[in-house]
């Protein structure tokens, strides 16, 4: 059985985790389907994806418990590591990635949606990194990326209680960027999608390049992100559009 369903709405993938019966859980053959889902995606044929979880309970519960009590030490350790790559690839990737959060997303499920660039949150939908809770700390990059999105402050209240984290809170932190539905996702990312490829891939790198350098190192990065687009095709016809007060025709070129 496939570990996603994957629905194609034009430029916009929606990637649900199927695996409701375990509330959409981490398991190694899911990190591994996502690793390839990223690399597919790779030549911009799709421009944004909409990541969510089957059902109304859970984006993403965290870990399989049930899996991971069957690995030694340092098979443990080796599933960290692949999900530290594939969550760092689903970063990295020039695709515009938006969780929709649309039940409990615990553990792993919250540093999951915490490399994406945008995150929807459902009203009745919790986050939390509990891991605390069992003995452990996030592994997946929770203890580097939240304080990145949210402060260090608010990310030790988080992590050092594991609390969880209701919708409207988690919009008022900033670890939510709307709360509503996967419609509201979808339209989200067909709203990006209707911007020049080359310039919000360009954006988003410059912004997560740049969110920890030194003022004059980041304006220089911008400086050359913002380069990248002069010689596009896309810039001269957004310029042609605007003229003639008509919406213009992307091609990523």
């Amino acid at each position: 059985m496939s570990e996603f369903i994957i629905t194609a709405h034009g430029p916009v993938e929606q990637w649900t985790i199927n695996g409701e019966a375990r509330r959409n859980a981490l398991s190694r053959a899911m990190v591994g389907e996502l690793e390839a889902h990223i690399k597919r995606v790779s030549d911009r044929s799709v421009r944004a994806v909409v990541l969510t979880g089957a059902g109304d309970k859970a984006f993403c519960a965290g870990a399989d418990l049930k899996e991971r009590a069957t690995m030694r030490p340092l098979e443990v350790a080796d599933f960290l590591e692949s999900m530290r790559k594939t969550f760092r690839a689903l970063e990295k990737s020039d695709c515009v990635f938006v969780a929709f959060i649309n039940g409990a997303a615990f553990g792993g499920g919250t540093e999951l949606s915490l490399c994406c660039d945008l995150r929807v949150i459902a009203p009745s939908a919790e986050l939390g990194l509990t891991e605390v809770k069992l003995g452990i700390i996030p592994g997946a990059g929770g203890t580097q990326r939240l304080p990145r999105l949210v402060g260090q402050g608010v990310a030790k209240d988080l992590i050092l209680t594991g609390r969880r984290v209701p919708a409207a809170e988690a919009l008022s932190l900033g670890l939510a960027s709307r709360i509503g539905t996967i419609d509201d996702a979808l339209s989200l990312a067909k709203t990006i999608c209707e911007n020049a490829p080359i310039a919000v891939s360009a954006a988003k790198h410059a912004i997560d390049e740049g969110a920890h350098l030194d003022l004059d190192s980041a304006l220089k990065l911008e400086q050359e992100k913002y380069a990248l687009t002069l010689g596009t095709e896309d810039r001269l016809e957004g310029l042609k559009a605007f003229a003639e007060k008509r919406a213009p025709i992307y091609r990523g070129r």
